[in-house]
């Protein structure tokens, strides 16, 4: 599926109905009698557990403490204050709404594409997506509303999908693979359109029901820790960090930020399963819709929607297109606030006399967070990129989806051998896994259930996929993806600063 069959379907649908005006009064209900008593819900198993101080108190008294069955608090709720700066409600959706509408020009010629990823307080997007999930603010009503500036507009205005109203469409393009796959969509095992790559860190499946666990494999002690490093935004990659630490503090970040952490975790560094990000993302955004984190996450690490893995976030010279000065990094990564900009990126190349300068000493693994400290980067990027690029290769060279069998029983494993990841431990501890559990032990390489060798998949695969560009109309990234490396002015190219391009053609021949 992509977004040009979607701006296609459209028009077959029908013309998109205007919103029916909100009630001025709400009607006298007359005597109403409840014939039902107060039932105080279950709340074992309690998922939020984890993050309250407190019991929950909101079902002490259906009227609440104060008796004016208002909104129950943060603290009734028994969870801390909260972190973030955004609020909810329909009150505040219409407000910013409007403020954004009054900007003619900005509102009719939006792309996406070129809004700022490090711009903060205010951001470069309209963040009405958290109002649209929650259903403050009607899809109808922001539609013909910004509908509205276009039609009237001067100048020359923009178009979907790169447009305001365009990224409606996004949303109903995974709105749709969801609504087509059920909820395979949301995994790999099972997906007949997500490709399987084995990754690092992967999800735990019921045997019956096939669905994940909610728990995962630690196949390599290392994986899981550099999961958490990211998680947390201890990675010792500065823009990373920065972008980690705003979505843990404010529930939202940039789409272009979203990207980079994405390809960072899964095809540009860290070969760790999509599904692990997906679900940090669903703990934290507060923008959260399954549909589109889900499509979102196959997007970047190439499973699913875009194809062209070779092509990766750089950590140091994406953000250096936007932010020369590192703002972004200097708000979020407070440590380094007072580095050079020509270190803010890369602190490990800062001298000692600088770090000291700056109050911050970079050193340590990551594991933890010390004060005065910032920690060293936990990989070399282009040396991951590499090693990323050519798995991925072999993944799509294979072949696999989701819902092959030899996905579900752990037989893959003899189509990769020890080449998924080069020379690393490449899962095998979860392959040993789940042949055990298929009942695979004892058997041949290369041998299925029954004893017969398993055939080789697919080789090659469509470039494409049916896929439209990461762009979708044409429109530049500013900064956008890199195929190449992290080159400084001056000096002389090595070895893993090639061309990825070139690197691709290299492995072809």
């Amino acid at each position: 599926m992509s977004i040009s069959q979607v701006q296609a379907a459209g028009p077959k649908i029908g013309p998109i109905p205007k919103p029916i005006p909100a009630p001025r009064k709400i009607p006298d209900p007359g005597d109403l009698k409840l014939d039902f008593g107060v039932e105080r819900p279950e709340q074992e198993p309690d998922f939020n557990g984890g993050y309250r101080e407190q019991q929950d108190k909101s079902y002490e008294k259906i009227s609440g403490p104060n008796g004016d069955f208002a909104v129950p608090t943060l603290k009734e709720l028994g969870f801390p204050t909260a972190t973030t700066s955004h609020k909810g409600g329909e009150t505040v959706a219409l407000t910013k709404l409007e403020k954004i509408l009054r900007d003619e020009t900005y509102t009719a010629t939006f792309e996406k594409p070129k809004t700022a990823p490090t711009d903060f307080e205010p951001q470069a997007t309209t963040l009405l997506s958290p109002y649209l999930h929650f259903g403050a603010l009607s899809v109808r009503e922001f539609y013909w509303r910004v509908q509205e500036v276009v039609h009237t507009f001067k100048g020359t205005a923009s178009k979907p999908p790169t447009s305001l109203t365009g990224q409606l469409l996004f949303r109903d393009m995974y709105f749709g693979a969801q609504a087509q796959l059920g909820w395979h969509f949301a995994q790999t095992t099972g997906n007949s359109h997500c490709r399987f790559v084995p990754w690092h860190l992967p999800s735990k499946i019921d045997s019956e029901t096939k669905m994940v666990t909610g728990g995962y494999h630690i196949d390599t002690p290392q994986a899981e820790e550099w999961f958490q490093r990211w998680k947390y935004g201890r990675t010792g990659f500065p823009w990373i960090d920065a972008l980690m630490r705003q979505l843990r503090q404010e529930g939202w970040i940039h789409h272009l930020g979203r990207h980079a952490v994405a390809c960072f975790l899964t095809r540009g560094g860290c070969y760790i399963s999509w599904e692990r990000g997906a679900e940090v993302f669903e703990e934290w955004l507060i923008d959260h819709e399954t549909a589109s984190n889900v499509g979102n996450w196959q997007w970047l690490s190439c499973t699913a929607f875009f194809s062209q893995y070779y092509r990766c976030y750089s950590p140091i010279a994406f953000p250096q297109k936007w932010d020369k000065e590192g703002n972004f990094v200097r708000r979020y990564v407070p440590e380094l606030k007072s580095l050079d900009k020509k270190y803010i990126y890369e602190p490990w190349k800062a001298p000692l006399m600088d770090q000291k300068k700056a109050g911050v000493k970079i050193t340590g693994d990551g594991k933890e967070s010390i004060e005065g400290e910032y920690p060293k980067p936990m990989f070399d990027f282009g040396e991951r990129r590499t090693i990323c690029v050519n798995a991925i290769k072999k993944a799509y060279e294979v072949g696999l989806y989701g819902n092959d069998e030899r996905v579900a029983d752990g037989s893959y494993a003899a189509l990769f051998e020890d080449e998924g990841e080069g020379p690393t431990e490449c899962g095998s501890n979860f392959d040993v896994a789940m042949r055990r559990m298929a009942g695979l032990d004892g058997k041949g390489k290369g041998e299925g259930e029954d004893g017969k060798k398993i055939e080789e998949g697919p080789k090659g695969g469509d470039e494409m996929d049916g896929t439209v560009r990461e762009d979708e109309s044409g429109a530049k990234e500013k900064g956008g993806e890199t195929k190449g490396g992290d080159r400084g002015k001056g000096e002389k190219r090595g070895l893993k600063q090639v061309s990825l391009d070139r690197l691709v053609k290299r492995m072809k021949k």
